[in-house]
């Protein structure tokens, strides 16, 4: 019985594939055998295609449309250029405020290094990323703005992706630096002036006032103006003494003059939360257009007002504040247009000021460092006993503390960003040998202090490995000379960018400067291609396995217009470390 049904069912599969198939009976007639020689061949040239695909395809899960699109380009070796007389920039990381990538908004974010086309050529004085803008200073002088914070969030429209280009806002004033908050640009020129103009464009319009410290620029022809005006210290400098040097925290800015002197200047009425302005009392305008009187202010740091906020869990009334305050619109470039010097440091001859987020820093021409401001991640280094959130004075940061008191400690410079700090300090032991080490301190939670330790509070100033100690031997010399950094930059959100000094003593043909990169990689920031975290400095490599090295050039240099400035112009690249993204540039020496 079982016989004959499967005899039943075969004549009923063959009647049915006749029946159905379009060719008739030669469907059924030419169907191949399992074990004839034409279906054994059609099996291997199948699997060896598979084999092939699977081999020379990789498939990211998780890659956006624009990622895949862009991957063949990212993954490939970057000509920086300098040698043939081009130069090239390169960028990688997050371009969600389309502040590295300005000319592909629709990229929101570069896995590994990619030549930023919009700056083939250009070489620059000075470069600043922020969250959502970003600034620069061309070879004339000028200032150009982009990205989402300075046009706006961007249009759906064709038109509107197309004119996310830098523009030109600032002109004619010779600047050489820049630093950025979230709502304004001050920009230092050659001559010691300090200009503050917004960082929104909608809020650059000129206006007309009669106030004495109002100086409109000219934007672009005689028509258009940019809406600035320039921050003045609170007593006149001396005879030939001017401003060197600014740097920008979150709510404040310090200045620092050609004599020494140290000024700080309140962005707005946060300016002082955890004391990082080093004074409390000061004067800003009444804001009233017919009476050029000032206001009175007094801004007390939190951890006076209410010291015991993190400490009690019960509620308390709010701490009272000032009215008037209130009615100040911190945006507003004109909330204070005066510099005023920070008293606690007046006969100290400083050399270096630094403001990182609520946190500032000088460095003393003996080589000592004072730090104040916000302490909560122990960010200014005064070890492990000192654990306030606050320090309302400058107090010295003690650097020699893990070394023979027979070795002598200086501080070189400081590097600060958000929450974490970096001290690069040269030591000379008992036998004269001087070797140069980088301490980090702060916040380490993404492994920015560079010890492979991933901790959110180091309060004593730790070495970072790979970097520090270097030793080599220098011919002229006839001795070991340390290996110094040449440049550092830290960003905010956490990832440290160091180049290591390896180019003046590298000989004819010598390579560059080796880029060390580590710390917070959830944005592609490190240009690993991966979104894994470093705890230690590791030497960035491009896709041929080469080392990325930065180098010095002497080349033909474009401004930001396209426009021969100058031909045979010396040139060195330099790391710029922003909100989760990174910019390589051409700037000159």
């Amino acid at each position: 019985m079982f016989r004959q049904f499967s005899s039943n069912a075969f004549r009923f599969r063959r009647f049915s594939s006749l029946k159905h198939s379009p060719y008739g009976s030669q469907t059924y007639g030419s169907r191949i055998r399992l074990g004839s020689p034409h279906f054994i061949a059609s099996s291997t040239a199948v699997a060896a295609t598979l084999l092939w695909y699977s081999t020379t395809t990789v498939i990211h899960c998780d890659a956006l449309a624009s990622d895949r699109a862009t991957k063949s380009r990212d993954e490939s070796t970057v000509e920086l250029g300098g040698s043939d007389g081009t130069l090239n920039s390169v960028v990688w990381g997050s371009n969600k405020s389309n502040a590295i990538a300005p000319q592909n908004p629709e990229v929101e974010s570069v896995r590994t290094p990619l030549v930023a086309v919009w700056l083939r050529n250009v070489a620059l004085r000075d470069l600043a990323l922020h969250e959502n803008h970003a600034a620069c200073v061309d070879a004339r002088g000028d200032i150009y703005q982009w990205g989402n914070g300075f046009f706006g969030p961007p249009s759906v429209s064709a038109d509107g992706s197309r004119n996310r280009k830098p523009t030109r806002t600032l002109r004619d004033k010779n600047i050489i630096r820049l630093a950025l908050t979230e709502s304004r640009v001050f920009a230092l020129s050659a001559s010691g002036h300090i200009y503050v103009l917004a960082a929104d464009s909608a809020k650059q319009s000129a206006k007309i006032s009669t106030s004495p410290w109002y100086r409109p620029g000219w934007l672009l022809g005689k028509k258009k103006t940019v809406d600035f005006i320039e921050i003045l210290p609170k007593h006149r400098l001396s005879w030939r003494e001017k401003f060197v040097a600014i740097s920008a925290g979150t709510d404040h800015l310090l200045a620092l003059t050609s004599s020494g002197r140290a000024f700080a200047h309140p962005i707005s009425t946060k300016a002082n939360s955890h004391g990082q302005l080093g004074f409390r009392k000061f004067d800003i305008p009444s804001g009233a257009i017919s009476s050029p009187s000032r206001l009175a202010v007094e801004l007390t740091p939190n951890i006076i007002t209410d010291p015991y906020a993190k400490a009690s869990a019960f509620s308390r009334p709010e701490t009272p504040s000032s009215d008037t305050l209130k009615l100040f619109d911190n945006e507003n470039i004109r909330f204070s247009d005066t510099l005023f010097e920070i008293p606690g440091l007046r006969g100290i001859k400083v050399a270096q000021a630094v403001a990182a987020g609520r946190t500032s820093f000088v460095r003393t021409d003996s080589g000592k460092v004072l730090g104040w401001g916000a302490n909560e991640n122990a960010q200014i280094g005064l070890g492990s006993n000192v654990t306030l959130d606050a320090i309302t004075v400058p107090t010295e940061v003690v650097l020699w503390r893990t070394v023979s008191n027979k070795t002598q400690s200086r501080c070189l410079n400081i590097c600060s960003g958000g929450d974490l700090t970096c001290f690069t300090v040269e030591r000379i032991d008992g036998n004269d040998v001087r070797t140069v080490d980088l301490l980090m301190c702060g916040n380490g939670r993404w492994g920015g202090l560079g010890n492979n330790i991933y901790s959110n509070a180091q309060g004593n100033p730790l070495r970072a490995k790979s970097v520090s100690g270097l030793l080599e031997y220098s011919e002229k010399e006839q001795a070991l000379q340390p290996i110094i950094p040449h440049a550092i930059s830290i960003s905010p959100t956490g990832h440290v960018l160091l180049t290591l000094e390896t180019h003046e003593r590298s000989g004819p043909g010598g390579g560059g400067r080796d880029l060390y990169v580590w710390g917070a990689n959830q944005q592609y920031e490190l240009g690993t291609g991966k979104r894994t975290s470093l705890a230690a400095p590791t030497t960035l490599q491009q896709g041929n396995e080469a080392r990325f090295m930065l180098t010095k050039a002497q080349a033909n240099v474009n401004d930001m217009q396209g426009k021969v400035w100058k031909r045979g112009v010396k040139v060195e690249q330099c790391a710029q470390a922003g909100y989760g993204n990174t910019i390589v540039y051409w700037k000159i020496c």
